[in-house]
């Protein structure tokens, strides 16, 4: 009798909590990548304290950031907290991301931002403090990833709109020893 052979199995999006913790992981990655854009920019612009030359210092860290980004989604898939956490960034259906397509990614990620910029912006309008302006945010921000247990195949609103997809990557067994 010959084995029948099922195709493989569309690996499953990774769980919140998961995605989450890589999150906030990814912001301590990021955290140095600021710092080494801070420290590359600063004397290059002549900046002697922090708002001279504000504006040029924010484009320089989104480009540092997408570069970050677009240098890891289009070579692996992976930043090293997706490797920790066990996730892959890949095109729907599998493969690795384009330029094109990563970089259309990264900006549409920045969906995470609108509103809790947008709530920012009204609540400092009527004179409100920086915790009720942050808690806002903050829940903005759970509600925007809690999204995506309702969207398809799990996944987040930027990855639909631009046809890519998180999954679930589990390293290979380790060969037993001999």
């Amino acid at each position: 009798m010959s084995e029948q052979t099922l195709p493989p199995a569309p690996a499953a999006a990774p769980g919140l909590a998961r995605r989450l913790a890589a999150f906030i992981y990814e912001g301590l990655l990021l955290f140095a990548v600021a710092m080494a854009t801070g420290l590359v920019y600063s004397p290059l612009a002549q900046q002697r304290n922090a708002l001279e030359h504000r504006s040029g210092l924010i484009i320089a860290l989104a480009l540092s950031f997408g570069a970050y980004f677009i240098y890891f989604w289009t070579r692996s898939g992976q930043t090293l907290p997706m490797k920790t956490w066990h996730m892959r960034l890949q095109r729907q259906g599998g493969g690795n991301l384009g330029l094109a397509q990563a970089l259309l990614r990264y900006l549409l990620s920045y969906c995470w931002w609108v509103l809790p910029i947008a709530a920012a912006v009204q609540m400092r309008r009527y004179g409100l403090g920086f915790g009720p302006i942050a808690a806002v945010g903050s829940l903005a921000l759970l509600g925007y990833a809690m999204l995506s247990l309702v969207l398809p195949g799990r996944q987040y609103l930027h990855d639909l709109l631009c046809r890519t997809e998180l999954v679930t990557q589990r390293p290979a067994p380790k060969a037993p020893k001999q």
